[in-house]
């Protein structure tokens, strides 16, 4: 297992600031903020991702709407509770933050050149879930367990596609994985009882590559699926 949480889950984002910083919360004196980055695709979409930064990492240069910029740090969750209900909040947390040179044009990624890598560690905390869509597209949801620092752990729901997918639907709980992929944003209806209904955003790993990784004396051969790019 490893025991060096910063290698745990390690990430890279290169997109736009789209909102104003706003405060989120304060620990021992350092104030945090939250605010929104758009990450292109190579598909030509793009991603909003929620980004939580320190005070301590906008002391050379105030984040401002249309900046290009660079972040490195963890994809996070926490609880949150709402009307007596827990709900899953995910979160980049910058642990770095560059300014662009070039603020003049948005970055374009290509395959040799990511805007938007996340690599995890991490356990299958729950089932892995195996559907097909209405077109015959394999999917399977992943609840990922990453280990933090001060017993701590991020719940990382991750979603694979294809043959990762037929891969996932029988990897038992607790076996520890690796995960690449690139964190996406999606929209999706969330429907009430009393027939209304609510346009949310959800947050998820899209995996490019999962690999099983082999613990000492385990016989089982660590194996490893690399998925067309096409799902990214």
């Amino acid at each position: 297992m490893n025991t060096n949480y910063s290698e745990n889950n390690q990430l890279i984002l290169v997109g736009k600031v789209t909102s104003e910083k706003k405060f989120s919360h304060e620990i021992y004196g350092e104030k945090f903020y939250i605010f929104d980055l758009k990450v292109p695709r190579l598909s030509g979409n793009a991603d909003i991702i929620p980004i939580t930064i320190s005070e301590r990492l906008l002391l050379e240069q105030d984040l401002e709407p249309g900046k290009n910029i660079i972040i490195e740090g963890q994809f996070r969750s926490y609880n949150s509770y709402e009307n007596e209900k827990n709900r899953l909040v995910l979160t980049v947390f910058a642990k770095e933050i560059k300014f662009a040179e070039n603020q003049e044009e948005e970055f374009k990624p290509s395959k040799e050149n990511t805007s938007n890598e996340v690599v995890l560690d991490g356990f299958i905390c729950k089932k892995p879930i195996y559907r097909k869509t209405p077109f015959g597209r394999e999917i399977s949801d992943i609840l990922l367990a990453v280990n933090r620092a001060y017993n701590k752990s991020d719940y990382i729901p991750c979603i694979a596609w294809g043959r990762n997918a037929r891969f996932c639907e029988n990897i038992a709980v607790g076996t520890e994985v690796r995960i690449v992929g690139r964190v996406q944003s999606r929209q999706y209806e969330k429907k009430y009882e009393d027939g209304t209904s609510e346009i949310r955003v959800a947050y998820e790993v899209s995996v490019a590559s999962l690999e099983v990784i082999e613990q000492e004396g385990d016989a089982k051969q660590s194996e490893e699926i690399e998925e067309n790019k096409e799902a990214i």
